[in-house]
């Protein structure tokens, strides 16, 4: 029957045909480990388990038993996500239909994730080998030389350190990305039955993830303190004093931060590149539908192209065939960015502004408990794990208190999705103001201070408050109920310019409010530490940089609960288009599209609270550089003069590397897209049949475009982040010592790294509410207003939508990795700028 179609040309309207649902699934792929763990026998992977925990226990007992109780919380932990995980995959998948077209979603992530990922592990091998050269040639600090660790033992701590980071990094991505692609069509098949059995399913499973990321955080953070405290004897006679040994951690931050910058500049580019692309030529130009197989550039951004171009090679004759079963995947919500994107990106990125900010906080806890000369320093070193193992416990505890109608057969009213969230992140506010407190008064009291560890305590309940405004803040200038937006989609209906206008001024408008609580939060941090009562050798107050670690540790004390939302957001985006794909009944497209909705604005939130931990994240970071740098040159390093010369040049260059990075990205994704669009033009013009569905578009060719020039086009900007503070280090220190200024290169590195954050943290702001605002006015005026969609205000605002685009996808969020590696880079190179 489809071969008389083609020949004789009736080929009808896609929604008037019957679609037919193939089985499409490829051979499963499983990463390498988890092949070699399967194929070993039951029992013997029980015993080998039972033996690597009981060495790490071992390990921890002989630490501390801190140490002890964070592995402790952390494999419960972890059990409890395998929980989640087993009740999510109990779930059905549904009819046939929604289970293939899950199918398809999975191969193409997974094997575009592959791709990725694998560039990005060759590069940090050759830059492992890179740090191992630099530190044979670094000087040690004066405590490392009285322990016996010399240049070589360092070179190898660090690049042990740094890979470590690399992997976990890694680990944690691909976990948000695993649950993902499975979770998206158990959420639609429960939609069948009810709506808050489908966001039970979306929230166990983004909370599976999210209890993974965070444990991988605090887990690998700990074993290599535990591992370092035992095998260079910490504490013994002789030996490294346990305040210098969060030092030798660095690296394992900067593994963190590298993988996250290319995972999200990768994930960003493909998909922000074939969305502009398909948008531009498909909406405004040829004025059809975003997900309407006559455009070419539309399956570029599916999940399912992998497998649609196999079969299309398989049948090149077949014409219709190849077009039916196109037509399965044509909804824009399969995008690989969806899931490598936001789901494995935004993992990675907090894994590592959780990893840095522990290793920070480590480091400026031991440098003030040996300046006040406390008898026990642990507990001001490992105060930082313990808070994030209580993160665990409460934000699981928020995530169990979602729970499903007691009676599925029970036709219910539809709940608002963002109300039932709210108050799971409630359940976990109050529960970690609770925890908090108990956790300051258990490791942070001191008889030389009896009050301090209740100033601390508030110091965390400063951070617990500034993570919920800045979500309020990033909620009321991205969604459409609120004014801001709506201003944005009325400034559409005078054209495509003031479109562009409104935007750049609500993005720029938006960064007043998070800056002035993020004054107000350092500031007052400061301040309770400050006045703690601890006080070094001469008397002078020493608390309030270690207040600032308290307060940002209270910010991303319920962090594992914020990644479930966010994680959640993809995955109702799938759902949705599985169901809106699979023909299932409007009323089941109802409830996803609520979950949807609510999904966009979780999105949002989180890119808020992302950038506010990592502004409080980079002030730790950069106070821990300047303490490194005391230890290493044995020389006080409290301030940056930048009435001196050289170091102003340091801080323009700093905030040029942002400017200048952010221009790279966005390029990245233009230049990419141009090339989308050229094509898409190319073949509507020398194929004009495709308009009347009689000839096939090439859609292999749009998707070659974007997944090359996506792994290509993310190795600029990131050698950029890399290699310039590096380079300017090394440079002024030449100078330096060439005019007798032994400290300018660490001088000029602390002025680049400062203004890089303050200009860092605007951009960011900047980018991520201009973008998401764009989108949200668009999707505005698509529920109807001012026109609805095919208006001449719906094309001006899709035009503000893809300049939207690489803001909020690519360089914004890239910039929260880049703050924080930035300072890491330091950490870990700061030997080599003296």
């Amino acid at each position: 029957m489809m071969d008389e179609d083609v020949e004789n040309g009736t080929i009808g309207s896609f929604q008037d045909r019957p679609r037919t649902f193939p089985d499409m699934r490829t051979k499963p792929y499983n990463p390498l480990v988890f092949r070699i763990l399967m194929g070993i026998n039951f029992r013997v992977l029980v015993i080998l388990l039972l033996v690597v925990f009981g060495a790490i226990f071992y390990v921890g007992a002989s630490t501390s038993p801190i140490i002890v109780f964070v592995f402790a919380i952390c494999i419960f932990s972890f059990l409890l996500a395998l929980h989640f995980a087993r009740w999510v995959l109990a779930k059905d998948e549904g009819p046939p239909e929604m289970a293939q077209i899950s199918y398809a979603i999975r191969d193409g992530a997974e094997g575009f994730f592959r791709t990725q990922y694998g560039t990005i592990s060759k590069m940090a091998v050759l830059l492992a080998l890179v740090i191992l050269c630099i530190y044979m040639f670094r000087r040690t600090t004066p405590q490392q030389e009285s322990a016996g660790i010399g240049r070589t033992a360092s070179a190898y701590i660090t690049v042990i350190s740094f890979l470590l980071g690399a992997m976990c990094s890694g680990i944690a991505g691909y976990v948000g990305m695993w649950v993902s692609v499975r979770a998206n069509v158990r959420v639609s098949s429960a939609a069948r039955r009810s709506a808050r059995e489908a966001l039970q399913v979306a929230v166990r499973a983004g909370g599976f993830s999210a209890i993974i990321v965070v444990g991988m955080a605090v887990i690998g953070v700990s074993i290599l303190y535990a591992a370092f405290h035992v095998w260079l004897g910490v504490g013994t006679p002789g030996s490294m004093k346990v305040t210098d040994l969060p030092l030798l951690l660095v690296g394992y931050g900067f593994g963190a931060s590298f993988v996250a910058l290319f995972a999200q500049l990768g994930g960003g580019i493909y998909t922000k590149a074939a969305d502009v692309g398909a948008d531009l030529v498909g909406k405004v130009e040829q004025g059809i539908p975003e997900d309407d197989p006559r455009n070419p550039a539309v399956i570029a951004d599916l999940v399912a192209f992998i497998t649609l171009i196999l079969t299309c090679a398989l049948l090149p004759g077949k014409t219709v065939v190849c077009l039916a079963l196109s037509s399965l995947w044509l909804i824009k919500d399969y995008k690989v960015g969806d899931n490598v994107g936001d789901c494995a990106a935004r993992g990675a990125d907090l894994f590592e502004s959780i990893a840095a900010e522990i290793i920070s906080a480590m480091i400026l806890g031991g440098t003030m408990a040996q300046r006040c000369k406390i008898e026990d320093p642990s507990g001001f070193i490992l105060f930082p794990l313990v808070v994030h193992s209580f993160d665990l416990v409460i934000s699981s505890i928020g995530i169990l208190s979602i729970r499903g109608t007691r009676d599925p057969g029970v036709i219910a009213p539809i709940e608002d999705p963002m109300k039932i969230l709210q108050k799971g992140y409630s359940v976990t506010i109050v529960l970690a103001v609770i925890t908090f407190g108990v956790s300051t008064r258990w490791l942070l009291y001191t008889e030389q201070a009896p009050s301090a560890w209740l100033n601390f305590a508030f110091c965390g309940l400063v951070g617990i408050i500034t993570a919920y405004i800045f979500v309020w803040i990033s909620k009321y200038y991205t969604d459409y109920k609120h004014e801001p937006v709506r201003k944005l989609a009325l400034a559409s209906s005078t054209g495509h310019g003031t479109n562009i206008i409104a935007g750049v001024s609500l993005g720029l408008e938006s960064t007043a409010l998070p800056v002035l609580v993020i004054s107000v939060s350092i500031i007052s941090a400061f301040w309770l530490g400050q006045t703690s009562g601890l006080i070094d050798e001469i008397g002078n107050p020493t608390g309030g940089l270690f207040g600032t670690a308290v307060a940002t540790m209270g910010m991303l004390s319920t962090a594992a609960y914020v990644l479930t939302m966010d994680m959640f957001g993809p995955i109702a985006d799938n759902a949705g288009g599985i169901v809106e794909m699979s023909q299932q009944p409007e009323s089941v497209r109802e409830i996803t599209d609520i979950l949807d909705a609510v999904g966009n604005t979780t999105k949002a939130t989180t890119k808020g609270f992302a950038i506010g931990s990592a502004a409080l994240a980079s002030f730790l970071l950069f106070s821990a550089y300047m303490d490194e740098v005391a230890v290493f040159a044995n020389t006080p390093f409290k301030q940056v003069d930048i009435a001196i010369p050289e170091v102003f040049v340091g801080g323009l260059l700093g905030s040029m590397l942002i400017f200048l990075f952010s221009a790279w990205a966005c390029a990245a994704v233009g230049r990419t897209a141009q090339e989308v669009v050229n094509e898409v033009r190319r073949q509507f013009i020398e194929r004009p049949g495709i308009m009347d569905y009689k000839e096939k578009p090439d859609y292999g060719r749009c998707v070659a475009i974007v997944a090359s020039a996506s792994l290509k086009e993310m190795i600029k900007p990131g050698a950029l982040a890399i290699i310039s503070p590096i380079a300017v280090g090394l440079i002024f220190r030449i100078l330096g010592h060439y005019t007798g200024h032994p400290l300018l290169g660490a001088k000029v590195v602390a002025s680049l790294l400062m203004f890089a954050t303050v200009s860092g943290i605007l951009m960011a702001l900047f980018l991520n509410t201009a973008g998401g605002a764009w989108d949200n006015a668009k999707k505005y005026i698509e529920t109807g207003a001012l026109g609805g969609k095919g208006s001449e205000t719906h094309k001006a605002a899709v035009t503000g939508d893809t300049v939207g685009d690489p803001f909020k996808d690519t360089a914004g969020p890239s910039l929260h990795v880049l703050i924080k590696m930035l300072a890491t880079i330091t950490l870990v190179m700061a030997p080599i700028f003296l």
